[in-house]
């Protein structure tokens, strides 16, 4: 059996399904709605003040700003992304028809799947190059196994699909795909209903009975997304306001779930509540207050778009609620999704990010108020962060494998992993701060390695000339990953862990990120 290799030196509005009709619409809906008299969240606004002309100035500005980086899609690629999700509904409509004759069902057209999107699409705010996330719901005649058998060889079938990987096992099963150039993330839930038609509403408790945990997490995407916009009474500032907000926390290296920061959702849940306590601000301001509120945050006090659901299912799904579950209790940073069963989408925060995060919700809050007195640009707050002249001592984990299919199975698994060797190491009370660059790297261009995937982690220490040994930190994190593995390490597959001073980055950077 190939061995996994240290070298470490020891010194340092209402979801609608995806159809012929409703496609061109899908992303869009209530696009300018602005409801002023819609009082949502957990508590009153603090204000209503109407915007002032200085602060629509400096809107404009700002959206002169996201759209010169990318953060809106031209026409021609809505165009593309709308014609890639009417191949894949005419796909799943071919799906039905074989589905139907396996079953021995009568073919009509709410016996088969239907198709829905979440995330960044149906929240009206992808930028070029984004991703799709697509939930392909099914009646109870159709099974898991299905999906990821019959449907998958028809998507094999389609030459515009590249990259395809299914993932059965996985917490939340997907299949992941690149069809002509567009990332797509799809995955499945079976209703417990004789049919699913066009006009089912998946935000509906009631739909979740008989289901289990898998379809559950599956459905969560689209509830929460639907819910988030039904929550906020000015989507078109709600939608500016994120999309400056998801440039910031990507240009600052904070945008991550598996590694530990936040991820889509969160982001997306902390701008809703900004909004929900300023509806008439603009989004100039609303940044700004972005950066105040969280600034201030009392950590661990949860982020709440609505009351905790009540339901009579509780007992057979587990919601986030630390007044009954003691493990809820330990969350960090808890931001919890608005619809049964609330869940905390930040589970993965470790004292490191958190301590970071806060940071730079201080950074941008200067930064940003500078703004609205029209003493500091728009370019300033989305300035990049300079990670590697940040910190002066580095672990690099690197890997490496003998193929591209491999490789990408590889990589998704360590990169899960990741945060746990961060935890291990704040456990060390000789470190003070293990930041993970939520970026991977390649080789320098003279490497002789064809797939090989670096991360590094930068770390300040609570002491000065000291010797740190993170043998052990290294090996937990060699275990995590073995465990992890089982029986499925194949041919090729590497890994190294090493620690680093700030002169060795040379050796294993590209000259253009330093």
């Amino acid at each position: 059996m190939n061995e996994i290799g240290f070298k470490f030196l020891p010194s340092v509005p209402k979801l609608t399904t995806l159809n012929e009709n409703s496609l061109t619409t899908s992303s869009s809906t209530s696009s300018s709605a602005v409801n002023k008299n819609k009082t949502v969240g957990v508590t009153g606004p603090i204000s209503l003040a109407e915007p002032k002309p200085e602060e629509l100035k400096l809107t404009e500005q700002l959206d002169v700003y996201l759209h010169t980086n990318d953060m809106y899609e031209t026409p021609e690629e809505i165009t593309k992304r709308i014609d890639v999700l009417r191949k894949i509904v005419q796909l799943v409509d071919i799906w039905n028809k074989d589905m139907a004759v396996a079953k021995n069902i009568p073919e009509t057209s709410n016996s088969g799947a239907k198709v829905y999107t979440f995330g960044s699409y149906r929240l009206g705010i992808n930028a070029k190059g984004a991703d799709i996330d697509l939930l392909c719901v099914v009646p109870r005649h159709i099974e898991r196994n299905d999906f990821f058998s019959s449907f998958t060889d028809i998507l094999r079938g389609e030459p515009s699909i590249k990259n395809m990987k299914s993932i059965e096992d996985a917490f939340v099963p997907v299949i992941k795909m690149t069809f002509d150039g567009i990332e797509i993330d799809m995955l499945f839930a079976r209703l417990a209903l004789t049919e699913v038609k066009d006009t089912q509403d998946l935000r509906d408790d009631s739909i979740l009975k008989n289901l289990d945990q898998k379809c559950v997490r599956s459905l969560n995407g689209c509830r929460v997304t639907d819910e988030i916009m039904n929550l906020v009474s000015n989507l078109e500032s709600f939608r500016m306001t994120l999309r400056a907000i998801k440039l910031w926390a990507k240009r600052r290296e904070i945008y991550s779930n598996v590694l530990g920061f936040l991820g889509g959702v969160s982001w997306a849940m902390l701008v809703a509540r900004v909004c929900q306590l300023y509806p008439n601000a603009t989004p100039s301001v609303l940044v700004q207050k972005f950066f105040s509120i969280y600034s201030q945050w009392k950590w661990p006090q949860p982020v709440l778009l609505k009351q905790l659901s009540e339901s009579n299912m509780t007992e057979t799904f587990s919601s986030w609620d630390p007044r009954k579950n003691l493990s809820d209790r330990s969350h960090l940073m808890p931001i919890i999704t608005p619809c049964f069963p609330n869940q905390n989408s930040t589970y993965n925060v470790n004292t490191s990010t958190r301590d970071i995060m806060m940071d730079e919700f201080k950074r941008g809050f200067n930064i940003s108020t500078e703004i609205l007195n029209e003493k500091d640009s728009w370019e300033i707050l989305f300035k990049p962060y300079d990670f590697f002249r940040k910190y002066r001592h580095f672990i690099v984990v690197r890997i490496s494998s003998s193929t591209a299919a491999t490789h990408l199975e590889w990589y998704g698994l360590v990169e899960s992993k990741l945060r746990l060797l961060v935890q291990k190491m704040e456990a060390n009370s000789v470190i003070k701060l293990a930041h993970i660059n939520t970026k991977a790297y390649p080789p320098r261009s003279d490497s002789t390695e064809q797939h090989c995937t670096q991360w590094f982690i930068g770390l300040t220490f609570s002491q000065t000339n000291v010797k740190v040994n993170l043998t052990d930190e290294a090996l937990y994190f060699y275990e995590q990953i073995s465990v992890a593995l089982g029986p499925n390490l194949k041919e090729g597959m590497n890994m190294d862990v090493k620690y680093l001073r700030k002169k060795e980055l040379k050796n294993y950077l590209p000259d253009d990120v330093l």
